[in-house]
């Protein structure tokens, strides 16, 4: 079986061609700038669209690929422009889509695949005749092969809309999707001022440190960057230590995939700690100093 691989990002592309190349043969379109980054993980070619930018030329460009190869399945990062692309090429190739999966296999004919449901609740497996997926930040840990791959620099569609100015987003340096260990901090630490007072702990567990949807967005305490969260960033850290976080499903959907989490609240009744592989009921102020000079 083939199957076609788009995104934007590296880093979900390497993760993409790791697993998906396990069960099938893969192939890989790409807008980003240095494909040497993807070239060793196992493409058997990446077509390379260097002038793409909107997500209805991509699509039409990944329409034109389709047309010319014989692909079982279309595999798309799951970013702001790939679930663009991957709904018109479902409207476009009358193909069906299964969204924001976390897993994947074949049973008898039909895709199987796992997504997280309830702003991540629960998780779903689901049996269907999807054979475009967009797939989640975390799916595989990339492994490189020996082998490069062939690269074949391909023209984008021609496209209805001109590009007259490109601005930047400004933003942090902080790559929480790569973060082993994260701090977390919510509501719960009472205020801004409070944030050096956690710093030590983020410094003794080498992690970085983020936030919940209030923190980074209501009261911009941290950063946009750092917000973990269903419209944050979603991590699978090996460590979660999460402090005076509620724990709502809006924030359990961006941490799920973490490896060990830790909860401190003084609410004995938070949500958080139904989530938590380790709970602490106390004052985080009189808890996180004990548990840096532990770390030290």
């Amino acid at each position: 079986m083939n199957c076609l691989v788009f995104s934007d990002n590296s880093d979900l592309s390497i993760q993409m061609l790791t697993y998906f190349r396990k069960s099938m043969d893969t192939y890989l379109a790409t807008t980003v700038n240095d494909v040497s980054i993807v070239e060793n993980y196992g493409a058997k070619k990446i077509f390379h669209m260097k002038d793409a930018v909107f997500p209805n030329d991509i699509a039409k460009t990944l329409e034109n690929l389709v047309s010319s190869g014989n692909y079982d399945y279309i595999v798309i990062g799951s970013t702001a422009i790939g679930r663009g692309v991957a709904g018109i090429l479902s409207h476009k190739l009358k193909r069906e889509v299964m969204a924001e999966i976390s897993e994947f296999r074949i049973d008898g004919g039909k895709t199987v695949t796992k997504r997280f449901f309830y702003g991540g609740k629960t998780v779903l497996e689901e049996k269907s005749d999807a054979t475009i997926l967009t797939v989640m930040p975390g799916i595989s840990d990339p492994e490189k092969v020996s082998e490069k791959s062939q690269v074949e620099d391909i023209s984008s569609a021609e496209s209805a809309i001109t590009l007259v100015e490109k601005k930047e987003k400004k933003s942090g340096t902080v790559d929480l999707e790569k973060a082993s260990v994260i701090v977390s901090i919510g509501r719960g630490i009472g205020s801004q001022d409070k944030i050096p007072l956690i710093e030590p702990l983020v410094k003794a567990a080498h992690a970085e440190l983020a936030g919940s949807r209030p923190i980074c967005l209501d009261y911009h305490w941290l950063s946009e960057d750092r917000q973990v969260g269903l419209s944050g960033k979603k991590v699978k850290p090996k460590l979660y230590i999460a402090l005076g976080i509620s724990g709502q499903i809006q924030h359990i959907a961006g941490m799920r995939g973490s490896k060990t989490v830790i909860a401190i609240n003084k609410d004995k009744s938070a949500p958080i700690f139904e989530e938590c592989d380790y709970g602490i009921v106390g004052d985080i102020f009189q808890i996180v100093p004990k548990l840096t000079e532990a770390l030290k």
